[in-house]
């Protein structure tokens, strides 16, 4: 595939636009603005949020557009990656070409555009899986990854980025459902039960487990079962069906030929002042001490090379998103959007301890990469 600068597709005055929108400044939303906003989702709100939208979306995805162009060892030019930057540049076309928006009908035109675009994003994350490969296979071997730094915090910030772009128009178009499920807003869950999300995503992580290997350890969960709190029930579903899958893997496979029983992976959920923490714990036989810093990366995985050109991407971002070894990187940036954390910590020989923080405040901004 011949390489094509952005200006060949597109005209020069959206590229020099999309320049001077990547350099206006981000506005930051939090959990709770979101919530107390969002509980009454009048005619008026929506189209103050319409509103909103329409001139902070163009800015976040230009600023993506604009570091899609200028990525080191030339990944800008990989094929995969070449796709992607036209999505991004597509979507800033389509909101910067919308007139502002005044009523109803408007802000009715404007939500199916953003759901269009919302869409239009969807495989992202394998398709810029798929130009890290593309690029892998074409590095000097003499680039060592490490020196791949730049590449890590750049997917760090686009996956983040992401994130917020998502989470902004998804809580949008859900404020539109006209019969919401109760304590529901819009994505927000304001009487989430962490227990019930982590029995769900657990059982989901060993519906793949048992599919995989024919049998799966069991998961065993502690904590008060009456307890909630505000948080959005998709996103940490995501993150702890990515670490019981994780932990279920390393179980299975250290006890497949043992006669023992394998042990069950206990899952403990705490409700601090601060924090709710949810620790997922497993007699896996643990991860080396110098394996722990590659955990977090987007260009070690070997998972990731099952993504290639022939592969089919799907229409959905969250199953997939797993196979690419691009779960723990990207469960850490859900957790730190709403102000949490993830951190590993392994006893190489027995078995690793995943420490998933969630902020209960609810106060802190977005990150604003």
């Amino acid at each position: 595939m011949a390489v094509k600068k952005a200006c060949e597709s597109f005209s020069k005055s959206l590229i020099d636009e999309v320049q001077r929108w990547g350099c206006m400044k981000q506005t930051g939303v939090s959990l709770r603005y979101m919530m107390e906003f969002g509980s009454e989702p009048t005619l008026r709100n929506l189209l103050i949020s319409a509103q909103f939208l329409h001139k902070e979306l163009p800015i976040r995805i230009a600023r993506r557009a604009n570091e899609l162009e200028t990525l080191p060892y030339g990944l800008s030019e990989k094929p995969a990656v070449l796709k992607v930057r036209d999505w991004y540049l597509d979507s800033f076309r389509d909101l910067r070409s919308f007139p502002d928006i005044k009523d109803e009908n408007d802000e009715k035109d404007f939500t199916q555009m953003i759901k269009a675009i919302k869409v239009r994003h969807n495989n992202v994350v394998p398709m810029m899986a798929l130009g890290v490969q593309q690029l892998k296979k074409g590095v000097n071997p003499k680039i060592v990854y490490e020196d791949l730094d730049e590449i890590h915090q750049f997917l760090d910030r686009f996956y983040m980025s992401r994130i917020g772009i998502r989470m902004l128009i998804g809580q949008h178009v859900e404020l539109h459902n006209p019969n919401p499920p109760p304590h529901c807003v819009g994505y927000i869950h304001t009487k989430m039960s962490p227990l019930e999300v982590a029995r769900n995503a657990s059982e989901d992580a060993r519906s793949i487990c048992f599919h995989e290997y024919g049998s799966a350890p069991n998961v065993n969960i502690y904590g008060d079962p009456d307890f909630t709190f505000p948080y959005v029930p998709t996103h940490l579903h995501l993150m702890v069906f990515e670490l019981v899958k994780n932990s279920l893997r390393a179980v299975q496979e250290r006890f497949m030929d043992s006669d023992k029983v394998a042990p069950p992976i206990r899952i403990i959920v705490a409700d601090g002042i601060e924090d709710v923490t949810i620790k997922v714990s497993d007699e896996g036989g643990g991860i080396p001490r110098s394996g722990l810093p590659k955990i977090f990366t987007y260009l070690y995985s070997t998972a990731a090379n099952h993504v290639d050109e022939q592969t089919d991407l799907g229409t959905t971002d969250s199953v997939t998103m797993a196979g690419y070894g691009y779960g723990l990187p990207i469960s850490r940036l859900y957790a730190r959007y709403f102000g949490g954390d993830l951190q590993i910590i392994s006893m190489e020989g027995y078995g690793t301890d995943a420490y998933l923080h969630l902020s209960r405040l609810g106060d802190s901004q977005e990150p604003l990469p």
